[in-house]
């Protein structure tokens, strides 16, 4: 019978875990609803405004940039990685810093330090590496003027010369069940691709200037780009802890009906065992 208390106790405890798992799955199902529909709508936005600048550049003279497009020799390297503050989410946090590990094996014999937007990628980076920075808060009030704070400070950094790189590593939404890590560049901006035929051959009149328009649109787009990976990496750590949670409440239904099996059997086992207990006495009392 002790046996069967044990099993009932664990049979117990996989039909709490059970219910919190389905509940986890549920508020990353309310949740992600809403974060997929703002990168949906921003992502256009963001990949317009960055194609705009890059077509903008490429017929400027390549000193109009200023500080954001000067190409140094690169001895410090800045990797800005995009994590959660909360776990439970699969391989979402571990894909990135295993991405930040690969960046800075790239630059081996550089200076390689990581700015960390997430308590999670903090925790495990600050271990192995030189974390800068961490912003753990933004997840709470995620929106673009709290950003824009980021980006300036990020910006900074490689303005003044402390970095000659700024890269981010992030997971990228693709859909509730796939995100893929990227490696962007940041600092300094990366020129159009030659071999891409240009989307804007028109000639248009631009007012102001185009050397104006230029200078207003970097900041810009830098706050855009980084707005838009951290959506896209909050979109993605709902969707990776809604398929987490969804496999952990069906590995948690199995067990608990094999744990059902197994307590009929025992039970089963125990009472057939009385039965013979009580027949043999009766036997042993009839010879």
């Amino acid at each position: 019978m002790a046996n069967l208390k044990e099993i009932r106790n664990r049979i117990t405890s996989v039909q709490s875990t059970m219910q919190i798992t389905s509940a986890m799955k549920m508020v990353s199902a309310a949740k992600l609803k809403k974060a997929q529909d703002a990168i949906t709508a921003m992502r256009p936005y963001a990949e317009k405004l960055t194609e705009l600048l890059q077509n903008l550049s490429a017929t400027l003279d390549g000193e109009v940039g200023g500080n954001y497009t000067t190409q140094r020799e690169i001895k410090k390297v800045l990797v800005v990685a995009i994590t959660s503050n909360r776990g439970l989410a699969g391989a979402f946090n571990t894909n990135v810093i295993k991405q930040v590990k690969v960046v800075a094996d790239q630059y081996a014999g550089k200076v390689v330090d990581v700015y960390a937007i997430g308590k999670k990628g903090n925790d495990v980076l600050k271990k192995t590496s030189t974390v800068v920075n961490s912003q753990t808060a933004i997840f709470d009030q995620l929106t673009f003027d709290n950003v824009a704070k980021i980006a300036d400070e990020i910006s900074e950094l490689y303005t003044s010369g402390a970095y000659d790189k700024i890269e981010l590593v992030y997971n990228q939404f693709k859909n509730a069940a796939t995100q893929i890590v990227q490696t962007e560049q940041y600092l300094p901006l990366a020129p159009a691709k030659s071999d891409e035929p240009s989307k804007s051959s028109v000639d248009y009149i631009y007012e102001p200037s185009k050397e104006e328009i230029v200078l207003t649109l970097i900041p810009k787009s830098l706050k855009t780009q980084l707005y838009k990976a951290i959506r896209d990496s909050f979109a993605s750590e709902h969707g990776a802890r809604m398929t987490a949670m969804h496999k952990a409440t069906d590995n948690a239904t199995d067990l608990r009906n094999q744990l059902k099996l197994t307590y009929n059997k025992a039970r089963q086992a125990a009472i057939t065992n009385e039965i013979l207990e009580i027949v043999g006495g009766a036997e042993a009392l009839k010879g």
